[in-house]
């Protein structure tokens, strides 16, 4: 699996160039090489300001939003590395809160790539051992560090104690990594899937966890106990109504808090476990009050956003037209919740080891066209994996070809289309 990039910057090019030529030799998973590239770097991991380390299948980005969000609402300074890049490969590694510049980021590959070349490290070691070095080269009060892959076997997963572990919703993804048969793994695959990210678990780390079914919360109890990690899971050490608001209780207390402005039910329950981060560590300080504001101020592109006014949407005017980069089975499901009674067109690119069904099977009976598109640079499903689709060379011919009936449109299927539609409409993360 590869992760491309572009730049216009020549420098940061000519790095990305070489990142682009690595892949993930066959047949070879462990921490062993992201910790001899470290090693050789000084080992920056080590000399991190506190970290929050986040596992999940979806929602685990947006958590380390709602974390920067609330920790930077308390004033504080913070580092964070967010995956993968929508636009820019910058937005990978945020330092002090501004993404990194260009020329310290074609610097910083630079460097390790050419310290590491003969180790033949991946792309995500690479830029896990980057983002660790520039972290490590500035000063913040703390690090929000979310996890590529699984969690286990994940390169970030050299943390020797975060402030903080958390995982968020679990599901099947990533399946030719993750579901490897391995003697002592668990056979069930969603049992499976928990015993993955729970890897991240560490010696004195609070493990923070949303609710999951019965096995599942076994497997995850049964890894922190053997890390000897503290386990605070939802339903049993925090709990969390969303409605209205975000009805928040611990050991500590309750807490009323807002709703977070990013639509859908399920980004109340990802700012809840952010807030359970927080609350079950005793590192950083952050007041309630901080919490709040955090969740009001968290912005997290290409998750049921809604596009503003650009070149892009002005080909369909009237109309509005949402964006979505969910691509599995339970990025599905909160699609189907959010767009719930609601007719809609569908303009869809899925890779290829993509699922179609998981995102169009919860729109079934909403949908008043679907229109299938390429993702350029990647290999894609065409317009036969969807069923009554018509195709498009691109977003904007589909959007152009849409009825003029009003109705909202969503794109959805994939981040790397997701990434290129912000581009498009001139709306880059920054």
């Amino acid at each position: 699996m590869k992760d491309f990039a572009a730049s216009e910057d020549p420098a940061v090019q000519a790095q990305l160039d070489r990142l682009a030529a690595l892949s993930l030799p066959q047949g070879r998973l462990g921490l062993d090489t992201i910790r001899q590239l470290l090693a050789r770097l000084g080992d920056p991991q080590k000399r991190l300001p506190p970290v929050f380390h986040v596992a999940g299948t979806n929602g685990k980005g947006s958590t380390c939003a709602y974390l920067r969000a609330m920790l930077e609402a308390q004033g504080l300074t913070v580092h964070a590395a967010i995956k993968p890049h929508l636009v820019r490969y910058n937005e990978r590694i945020r330092i002090a809160g501004e993404l990194i510049s260009d020329a310290e980021l074609a610097a910083l590959l630079k460097e390790v790539l050419d310290i590491g070349e003969e180790l033949g490290p991946s792309f995500f070691e690479v830029t896990t051992a980057a983002t660790f070095l520039a972290f490590a080269r500035h000063p913040a009060d703390a690090c929000v560090i979310e996890v590529g892959l699984g969690g286990r076997f994940d390169a970030t997963n050299v943390l020797e104690q975060p402030a903080a572990c958390g995982i968020a919703t679990l599901g099947i993804d990533h399946e030719a990594f993750l579901l490897v048969p391995e003697e002592g793994a668990p056979e069930d695959p969603m049992v499976r899937i928990a015993f993955e990210k729970a890897g991240i678990a560490r010696p004195g780390s609070p493990l923070v966890t949303q609710n999951y079914p019965e096995a599942l919360e076994a497997e995850i109890a049964l890894r922190a106990q053997l890390a000897g990690a503290p386990l605070h899971m939802r339903g049993h050490d925090w709990w969390a109504d969303v409605d209205e608001t975000i009805e928040y209780r611990d050991r500590h207390g309750a807490l009323s808090l807002p709703l977070p402005p990013l639509p859908g039910r399920h980004q109340g329950d990802n700012a809840a476990l952010a807030v359970a981060m927080l609350r079950h560590q005793d590192r950083v300080a952050v007041s309630p009050s901080a919490m709040a504001e955090g969740i009001r101020a968290a912005r997290w592109p290409a998750r049921l956003q809604l596009l503003g006014n650009g070149p892009l949407t002005a080909l369909a005017p009237g109309r509005q037209v949402w964006l979505d980069g969910g691509h599995n089975a339970d990025a599905g499901l909160a699609i189907g919740r959010h767009f719930a009674g609601q007719q809609l067109h569908l303009v869809i690119g899925m890779l290829s080891n993509r699922y179609p069904a998981t995102i169009i099977d919860p729109l079934e009976g909403r949908l008043e066209s679907i229109t299938a598109v390429p993702i350029q640079g990647s290999e894609s499903h065409g317009a036969e994996a969807f069923p009554g689709a018509r195709w498009a060379s691109d977003v904007g011919e589909a959007l152009k070809a849409l009825p003029d009936d009003r109705l909202p449109v969503l794109i959805a299927g994939s981040l790397y289309l997701a990434g290129k539609v912000l581009a498009a409409n001139g709306e880059i993360p920054d």
